[in-house]
């Protein structure tokens, strides 16, 4: 009974940690929408939370560190320990035979996960140059997209319908250029393009440049 009561009482405090965490990268995604990074303290998070701000420090350790999982909550819709390439969207585009297909599914995807995370994302690229703890969880970010771009990159190699001669490294570039969030920012929210019209145009960019 003592080993049942035992492992109960752990699952119990790791739903409770998580419930806590989910409240501290909830409370500093709404305050950093209002108030920006620089104005919002770690004290206020805390508060929102309704945690101490050692609670929060203790979590994340920095404030910075805090804006990187607000952005890996956002960009994965919720906040499962389910990396997003291993989600069922992202299988089914791994399973499609098509390549132009795949790009097509890959894209209307990605354009979702960016509407969601454009703000913390400009948050953490702009704020960068005022503060200099956003420079190494850019400095992440770009570092992870890169790898995606890569293995998604490599993916499409292998299906064997890219066109002939194109190597890794100019689809991965290719990939990398197109599908930058600074591509969104300027069709979607600058231009005014729907999400659909830009997805739409991404993906036909992206097939006619590496098909």
């Amino acid at each position: 009974m003592t080993e049942v009561k035992r492992r109960y009482d752990a699952s119990r405090r790791r739903e409770q940690a998580r419930a806590r965490r989910h409240a501290m990268v909830t409370a500093a995604r709404e305050l950093f929408d209002r108030d920006g990074f620089r104005s919002t303290t770690v004290a206020a998070i805390a508060e929102r939370a309704g945690v101490s701000a050692e609670s929060v420090y203790k979590a994340f350790g920095t404030k910075a560190a805090l804006a990187k999982a607000v952005f890996d909550v956002v960009i994965a819709g919720d906040d499962e320990e389910i990396p997003v390439y291993q989600r069922p969207e992202q299988q089914a585009m791994l399973a499609e035979p098509d390549v132009r297909r795949k790009i097509e599914m890959f894209v209307h995807g990605l354009a979702q996960r960016q509407a969601r995370s454009a703000g913390v994302q400009f948050l953490i690229r702009d704020g960068r140059h005022v503060d200099d703890s956003l420079v190494p969880v850019w400095d992440k970010l770009a570092e992870e997209g890169l790898v995606g771009m890569t293995m998604l990159g490599r993916h499409l190699l292998e299906t064997g319908q890219l066109r002939d001669g194109i190597d890794l490294d100019e689809v991965r570039d290719v990939l990398w250029n197109y599908l930058a969030i600074d591509t969104y920012e300027r069709l979607v929210l600058a231009r005014g393009w729907s999400q659909q019209r830009y997805a739409d145009w991404v993906a036909r960019a992206i097939i006619a440049a590496i098909t």
